[in-house]
């Protein structure tokens, strides 16, 4: 079943739990959780104390993305700050295969993440170890970016993949998914759908995480037009 996956980068910071809870109440069965520091990507934004509390106000899984130098070094306080997901970028880990036992060890389920410009095959060693992959489909650091099409032939290319190797990770996506792209992510193969701006740009969380998810269901397959 596709799922979506309401970024809170996009939201108002302080009025945090009242957003998360408005994507809840609209359908988002998980909250992404964007963790940028500086030097890895071009932009700071939160740490374990936020997802700590972030614990508080939800009972949906956190999906925690690090988009971090040396992820190593703050994966255990993430795990026990309540993250449910943790993902790490292919090009930000020097020994992949350890930092993802590393998370399962911490009791969260390990994900793999790439930006545009690094190709699925590059994961063929770890897809049998990961929850999900995340494919970027634009150049993280900040949000409000338009979809990069490219994406969809990566996304293609896991669910291949997927089947050929009996596998069972999922395919998340993250970057640009609006309106105006998810029927064509969805039809490619993704089934977690990442959106931020989609969701809390304009202030109705709800409302914009049910339409958002109808078309993704309607693309999907699961649900019919009205």
């Amino acid at each position: 079943m596709v799922e979506l996956a309401p970024s809170i980068l996009s939201a108002d910071f302080a009025h945090l739990a009242d957003a998360v809870q408005a994507a809840e109440r609209g359908g988002g069965t998980l909250i992404h959780v964007d963790v940028m520091d500086g030097h890895f990507v071009p932009n700071i934004t939160l740490g374990p104390p936020v997802v700590r509390s972030l614990r508080q106000a939800t009972r949906l899984p956190l999906d925690c993305h690090l988009m971090i130098e040396n992820p190593d070094a703050f994966i255990p306080d993430f795990a026990e700050a309540g993250a449910d997901w943790i993902s790490v970028h292919w090009e930000a880990c020097r020994h992949l295969h350890r930092t993802l036992q590393l998370i399962a060890h911490h009791g969260a389920r390990p994900a793999v993440v790439i930006n545009p410009a690094t190709p699925v095959d590059f994961l063929m060693d770890v897809l049998p170890m990961v929850h999900h992959v995340l494919v970027m489909s634009v150049n993280p650091g900040f949000g409000a970016q338009e979809f990069i099409p490219f994406s969809l032939d990566k996304i293609r290319r896991l669910r291949t993949l997927r089947e050929e190797l009996g596998l069972h990770y999922r395919i998340e996506v993250d970057g640009g998914v609006a309106h105006e792209t998810i029927a064509q992510v969805v039809q490619a193969g993704a089934d977690l759908l990442v959106a931020g701006n989609a969701v809390f740009g304009t202030g109705r969380a709800e409302e914009n995480c049910q339409s958002l998810l109808r078309a993704a269901r309607i693309a999907a397959g699961e649900m019919q037009p009205a």
